[in-house]
């Protein structure tokens, strides 16, 4: 994968965070402010825990910080996964959300 293609993805990726978080506030599921500064999205929920997802460019990678721990993603020709193979984005998102919004939560692409 060159630049260009990594770049088109991951904001894709970012995009679709975003999106499920405004999608979950709008169903009144959860309470999660998102800010976006550059390629950093945070999410921040009312227990004043927070989630950093942001795009290692130079690497091709996105990591995730959470309160679980910090995760590595690479796209493969199908999807983001994680690179010590603990599984794909969007579902240890939905986990590690889960988990610091105290009840249960589904971000998608």
């Amino acid at each position: 994968m060159n630049d260009l293609e990594f770049m088109d993805r991951a904001e894709n990726l970012l995009k679709a965070v975003e999106t499920s978080c405004d999608r979950i506030n709008d169903q009144a599921l959860a309470d999660i402010d998102n800010q976006r500064v550059g390629s950093m999205v945070t999410l921040f929920f009312s227990n004043k825990s927070q989630i950093v997802i942001n795009l290692q460019k130079p690497l091709h990678e996105i990591w995730l910080a959470a309160k679980s721990g910090g995760y590595h993603y690479k796209f493969n020709s199908e999807q983001w996964l994680d690179t010590k193979g603990q599984g794909e984005f969007f579902i240890n998102l939905s986990r590690c959300a889960s988990e610091q919004a105290g009840c249960p939560l589904g971000l998608n692409s």
